[in-house]
């Protein structure tokens, strides 16, 4: 076990790596969207072209009706607006609309009329500000403000003919009149642009002005100005209620952040640490959570596939420990016969017994020498198998091969092999060498059961999606309940008459584990006659086809 610090296990992370990408990744299209929905001005734009549309339809009508009413006539080249008609005129005009301010000017740029001046007792002038200057709300002005100052660091796109105009004077602001004379009589229109602009004190002023013509002369303008409250307020409604829904949505977004690190972050670190345990060999099972194992998403996968992991890890050091196990018994007995050999030598004088005992000791050489190989073999086999890659891989003519060797090679009276495939390709995903390797495994142990002059058969087919090759032996067969355990490593059951020592007990072993290997199956049976008399054993490979 494990003698190096164990960080804490399950510790309380209120935001979490992942949690933290999960809430940038919900947050930074919310903040794009919000950042789009209160940059494009397009409704202020539409708001501020109505204003100016209905206040110049004002502007139109008091032309209209000082061009009519407050002009005289004396020479029709030259009518004059007369002042005193002009001044109390223009108060009833704006009189319905307090919010608005009106002044007349006359050709040459002089004031003629102004509605917010007013004659009081005993002859004193007094000038009104426009009251909606003083019934705006703080916070309307203080959000208003604010959003126009980020404006102003953004590009616009808004129309030539509705500017706005940071910072611009206030309402006692004019233009020039002789200019906008020059305008009126070059613009086929005879409409001159607006004016609007957002003043020191957070108002938003919108000025029109109109020619007033009499008999197509023009006798003066009228230069209108309204505070475009109710624009301010449209916009601090739509900007309050696009706020609301930002800010709910993003309360919904941490929300749901917070619970996607729940179901995904936690059961993450969860696994992290039944890992850990598994690393530092606190539990051979039941590492993983119950809870995570019976989640039916990527988590439980993940856990079922960790747990699987865990489970094949320890079979794998099970199986190792008794490999190790097995190969220290099967070494130890021929060391312990050349030991006991070797005693015995130093106290045997005479030359026969001498050269019997030397002859034992170099059997048992020659045995460890074939058990280090195989041992060797099987303990590299999986590395070798992870490593390689299947192909596909033709039976038939490795079959033939194997038969044309056994025959070339074959003793008097030793057993024939005989195969029988069908005609055309027989193929299965595999390692051809090790392929091959099995089947030589397989002819050699049904060799060694084989009578003289026996028959051995290698047969092949299709059964399905797998390709299924057995191997066939005259024999006495196998016991009924070793057909199992022939293939564990050192099986020690061989026929009468060999010679002790001559195989190791891992060519059925091996065999197996390069089938499973493969993702086949290997098994053994006894051929049996109707009278259910045994005629010999058979050994059977299913390999998953081509």
């Amino acid at each position: 076990m494990s003698v190096l610090a164990t960080p804490a296990r399950h510790r309380a992370r209120w935001v979490s790596p992942l949690m933290r990408r999960v809430l940038l990744v919900n947050f930074v299209p919310l903040a794009l969207l919000l950042g789009a929905v209160l940059y494009l001005d397009q409704y202020q734009d539409g708001l501020l072209e109505a204003e100016v549309a209905a206040l110049r339809e004002q502007a139109r009508i008091y032309a209209g009706a000082l061009g009519e009413s407050a002009v005289r006539v004396t020479d029709p080249n030259n009518p004059v607006l007369v002042p005193d008609i002009a001044r109390p005129l223009l108060r009833r005009l704006t009189d319905p609309t307090p919010n608005a301010g009106a002044k007349i000017y006359a050709p040459d740029g002089t004031l003629i009329a102004d509605s917010r001046v007013r004659m009081g007792a005993g002859g004193a002038v007094t000038t009104e500000p426009l009251p909606a200057a003083a019934a705006r709300g703080p916070v309307v002005g203080l959000v208003g403000r604010l959003y126009d100052d980020v404006l102003t660091l953004l590009p616009h796109s808004r129309a030539a003919e509705v500017e706005l105009s940071p910072n611009a004077a206030g309402p006692d602001w004019q233009p020039d009149v002789r200019q906008e004379l020059r305008l009126t009589s070059s613009n086929d229109s005879h409409e001159m642009p607006p004016y609007i602009r957002r003043t020191r004190d957070n108002q938003l002023l919108v000025t029109v002005s109109e020619p007033v013509e009499r008999d197509r002369h023009t006798v003066g303008i009228v230069l209108l100005t309204r505070d475009a409250i109710e624009v301010d307020s449209s916009l601090f409604a739509v900007r309050v209620s696009i706020l609301g829904l930002f800010f709910g949505a993003l309360i919904l977004t941490v929300l749901l952040s917070w619970y996607l690190s729940l179901t995904l972050a936690r059961p993450i670190l969860r696994l992290a640490d039944a890992a850990r345990d598994m690393r530092e060999g606190h539990g051979r099972t039941g590492a993983v959570p119950a809870p995570l194992l019976r989640r039916r998403d990527e988590i439980g996968e993940l856990g079922q596939a960790l747990s699987a992991s865990a489970t094949a890890l320890w079979g794998r050091m099970d199986a190792i420990e008794r490999f190790a196990a097995d190969v220290a018994h099967e070494i130890k007995n021929p060391l312990s016969s050349i030991r006991s050999a070797i005693d015995t030598l130093r106290r045997v004088r005479e030359a026969p017994q001498q050269a019997r005992l030397l002859a034992i000791i170099q059997d048992d050489v020659v045995r460890l020498d074939r058990l280090i190989t195989d041992i060797s073999d099987a303990s590299r086999l999986d590395a070798e198998l992870s490593r390689t890659a299947t192909e596909r891989v033709d039976v038939v003519p490795i079959m033939a091969a194997l038969q044309e060797i056994a025959e070339a090679t074959r003793g008097e009276h030793e057993p024939r092999l005989v195969v029988d495939v069908p005609p055309g390709p027989l193929a299965v995903q595999a390692v051809e060498g090790r392929l091959v390797q099995v089947l030589r495994n397989l002819i050699g142990n049904a060799r060694s059961f084989s009578p003289p002059d026996g028959t051995i058969t290698l047969r092949g087919r299709e059964t399905g999606g797998v390709v299924e090759l057995s191997v066939e032996d005259e024999g006495p067969g196998i016991p009924d309940g070793n057909l199992e355990q022939v293939f564990d490593r050192f099986y020690s059951e061989r026929p009468s008459g060999e010679t002790f020592g001559k195989h190791s007990g891992l060519g059925l072993s091996i065999s197996r584990q390069i089938v499973e290997a493969l993702g086949g199956r290997i098994s053994a049976e006894n051929r049996r006659d109707s009278a259910g008399h045994v005629l010999g054993a058979r050994f059977v490979v299913r390999l998953p086809r081509a």
